[in-house]
């Protein structure tokens, strides 16, 4: 069969000839096993962490039909390689100075792998960190993947380990070098040759297929849908799901849109056992936004639920009635009442206890504390009492009360006791001397995201540490409780800045 091999190596960038693998297993053809270009992948890198860490060598193997053709490259990863690393693949910092940086590479590379099927050992790692290198780059890279560890478990069950170790022992696969991006993508190669030889190409293609078959819960799935959910990036966001007629069904969040839009599907066919919302009925269609982290998916997630009220979401269906409890001072006692926030200006209120969606939850809350402290009940106004005044209230009658009502309890020792339980429910002063801004930065392309509050009020967020808000300031309880709850414990990659 007609052979093109291309080797960009070393640190100059020339081309040189590599020696073909070993004719048997060259002179067969793995066009049958699939049904596409595709191409095998393996990377070189300085550590396991998909974000801080870097590529130092790509080796790609592309397969058109009869015709193979081999690339690979050194690349300046414009970080320190670690001893380990270097031990282990050979490749030195002095070995990768004047190789070229991704970016470099970046446009030649995603014409190489557009289109094209990507197999890959473990391809999760391997297509993960070329996702992110092709972000830094400003390039978008989606493509069809096929993890060649899964298609190894499922041609040979028989056998525990499948790691590319394992197979290259097992089929005495020899190669020039180990741990080195195209010597690695050649053994994945030859194990495909070798696994067609032993077992037939129509059950090695239908392996492929199984493996790259549509996950279950998208099967029966409208094709248009299909579609929709494959291209679901797996980045942070949040998303709408509508139903056949339009209707705004369910909005959510996660730190990966795919794998949590996918979840719902997954919760429909595994008959409700899934902790997912069931959504009882057809979803027509998928629209999503992604974001630089979850705070601001959280965020943008609250302003979605407010606008479109959809109709499985809890949050959704509530009243926009948020109140508070303030004290004022009658009769010479300290009472609490009802505040809300549509009468009262939140973020500039001092003493407040409490932020509840309704009044009958500040309600419970008083009626709760006055059983839990022994204090009197028609004093809080969580008992209407009818009798004269001065009369018992019904907790006295029962022993839950001290008796404030009838003047047994002195009124400066009842208001003591009340602000010692309502403490722990006082809403926290602002503790900023004016608004702050919650940083997120995207660890792949260092873009950056502020998310602007004041006195507790959420104004609104911006790209970079600049230009117009977007978004409707609000002093809104869920973001009250996710920005308190951030400043408590901050989430890796954000960081806060006072305006």
């Amino acid at each position: 069969m007609p052979l093109l091999i291309c080797n960009l190596r070393g640190q100059g960038g020339g081309y040189s000839a590599i020696k073909p693998p070993r004719a048997a297993l060259e002179s067969q053809t793995l066009n049958p096993l699939f049904a596409q270009p595709c191409a095998i992948v393996d990377l070189e890198t300085t550590g396991g962490h998909i974000s801080r860490d870097r590529i130092t060598e790509v080796g790609v193997i592309l397969i058109d039909g009869d015709r193979v053709e081999r690339f690979s490259s050194l690349i300046n990863p414009g970080q320190p390689i670690p001893p380990f690393i270097e031990n282990m693949t050979g490749i030195s910092d002095a070995m990768v100075a004047e190789a070229p940086s991704f970016a470099d590479l970046a446009e030649r590379l995603l014409t190489m792998l557009s289109g094209r099927l990507f197999l890959a050992h473990n391809a999760r790692f391997d297509y993960g960190f070329l996702k992110n290198e092709f972000r830094r780059a400003g390039l978008r890279f989606q493509s069809q993947s096929l993890c060649t560890v899964k298609l190894s478990r499922r041609l040979y069950p028989q056998f525990f380990k499948h790691s590319l170790d394992s197979l290259i022992e097992r089929y005495d696969i020899r190669l020039p070098e180990r741990h080195r991006a195209l010597a690695d993508a050649e053994a994945v190669h030859r194990f495909l040759g070798i696994a067609s030889q032993e077992l037939g190409e129509a059950a090695v293609g239908a392996a492929m297929a199984a493996v790259l078959a549509a996950p279950p819960e998208l099967a029966g799935l409208p094709a248009a849908l299909q579609e929709q959910l494959e291209l679901l990036p797996d980045v942070p966001g949040v998303y709408a799901l509508y139903g056949e007629e339009g209707k705004p069904l369910y909005v959510g969040k996660g730190g990966n849109l795919r794998t949590r839009v996918l979840a719902h599907f997954a919760a429909v066919k595994g008959g409700g056992k899934s902790r997912e919302v069931h959504i009882g009925e057809p979803i027509g269609r998928v629209e999503w936004q992604e974001t630089l982290g979850e705070f601001g998916a959280h965020l943008l997630e609250l302003r979605l639920i407010h606008a479109l009220k959809p109709q499985h979401n809890h949050r959704g269906k509530l009243s926009p009635e948020l109140c508070s409890i303030q004290l004022e001072t009658e009769d010479g006692f300290t009472r609490p009442k009802v505040v809300y926030a549509r009468e009262l200006d939140f973020s500039r209120t001092a003493d407040l206890y409490g932020l509840f969606r309704h009044a009958r939850e500040a309600r419970k809350i008083l009626a709760e504390i006055a059983l839990g402290n022994a204090l009197c009940q028609s004093v809080l106004g969580v008992e209407a009492v009818t009798s004269r005044k001065g009369a018992p209230c019904a907790a006295l009658k029962l022993g839950r009360c001290r008796g404030a009502c009838i003047g047994r309890e002195p009124a400066e020792v009842h208001d003591i006791r009340l602000l010692g339980a309502l403490a722990k429910l006082k809403v926290k002063a602002w503790p900023f001397a004016g608004a702050i801004a919650v940083v997120e930065t995207d660890e792949v392309t260092g873009e950056r995201a502020e998310h602007v509050f004041d006195r507790w009020c959420y104004l609104g967020s911006r790209q970079g540490d600049g230009g117009p808000l977007e978004g409707a300031p609000s002093f809104d309880l869920d973001s009250y409780k996710l920005l308190e709850g951030w400043l408590r414990k901050p989430a890796e990659g954000t960081a806060l800045r006072e305006l």
